[in-house]
């Protein structure tokens, strides 16, 4: 769950704490070439406003019109988009794309108030409504869990499905670790200069004064986790690689060019990791953008970790991602 959607869940608490009436609405199924996947969600409000997004076009503005009209069900309810081709011409979908959603009524904040407290702690937290009697409860959640709708039960899971340790809390760090986190990150910030967290105020992000190495190891490393060193010190960022490519981490980068990271290979290989694990290491990290300033390497990291995630399991599309260049450093 990215911060976008925390923004859904917060708004639709406070609107309902002040005494609004107010829809929350999420995608449960999609078909085809659907702009949106499951879980994505918009909270509306009976005077039109709204804030998500479950299509980004016209399917939003019907749903205005409806809680305008306040013809919105009062109960939990089944809405489709886009079952023909001139019904997904007049909602703006893809042709053959068609989603299924469930809009249903927030009477009070109980539920969002356990909800966001979890997201808060950092913790997966997963939501099992019955349409047939408008019955609800809330459960913890593990990373496998996702959303699921049998044609009676929905579940939504809420929180950080995804990690990201960043080892270096520069101004690379900073700008990375606030893109990731509307990405679906929670964001472990990790630097044993204490001096170099004096300006960080990221309420997203946890800070780690330990060791990198340690980090690694304290974190349990998980098959969900993207490892980044960016203090540009070897001293750091290699005790952190060390560990890191042992590990189950989906991606592992380390900031550098090209000639500093050959250099670093030849360093890792005096140590106990053998040629696959070296390989695992994205160096120069991120896609090739020309990138130069902090915020524009941050970006082009964010933009391979997105591309690995979202390609896991295909090999050949990982292989033809654009390499980052050669300017940094």
């Amino acid at each position: 769950m990215n911060a976008l959607d925390l923004d859904v869940l917060q708004h639709a608490r406070d609107w309902v704490a002040a005494g609004s009436r107010v829809h929350l609405v999420t995608v449960v199924q999609t078909w085809g070439s659907a702009p949106r996947q499951s879980g994505a969600m918009l909270a509306l409000r009976d005077d039109g406003r709204m804030v998500g997004s479950v299509s980004g076009g016209c399917i939003e503005d019907d749903l205005i019109l409806r809680a305008r009209a306040g013809t919105l069900e009062d109960a939990p309810a089944r809405l489709t988009y886009g079952v023909t081709r001139d019904e997904a011409a007049r909602f703006g979908l893809p042709c053959g794309g068609t989603l299924r959603l469930i809009s249903e009524p927030l009477r009070d904040t109980q539920w969002l108030d356990q909800v966001l407290e979890s997201i808060r702690g950092h913790r997966l937290i997963q939501r099992t409504v019955d349409l047939q009697d408008g019955s609800s409860s809330v459960s913890p959640a593990g990373p496998a869990d996702g959303p699921d709708f049998d044609g009676r039960i929905f579940r939504s899971v809420y929180g950080p499905r995804w990690r990201l340790l960043i080892i270096g809390a520069n101004q690379t760090a900073q700008v990375l670790a606030n893109v990731a986190a509307t990405l679906d990150f929670h964001v472990t910030v990790c630097d044993p200069r204490e001096e170099f967290f004096g300006d960080w105020n990221l309420s997203q992000t946890t800070l780690l004064t330990s060791m990198p190495d340690d980090a690694v190891l304290e974190i349990g490393t998980d098959e969900r986790t993207a490892i980044v060193a960016v203090t540009h010190d070897p001293k750091l960022d290699d005790m952190a690689l060390l560990e890191a490519l042992k590990s189950r981490a989906f991606y592992v980068g380390a900031l550098g060019s090209r000639a500093n990271q050959h250099k670093r290979r030849e360093r890792l290989r005096l140590f106990d990791l053998d040629d696959g694990q070296i390989a695992r290491l994205h160096g120069p990290v991120g896609l090739r953008i020309a990138s130069k300033t902090p915020a524009e390497i941050a970006v082009a990291i964010a933009a391979e970790l997105i591309w690995v995630r979202n390609t896991l399991g295909d090999g050949e599309a990982a292989r033809s991602a654009p390499q980052a260049s050669a300017l940094q450093g």
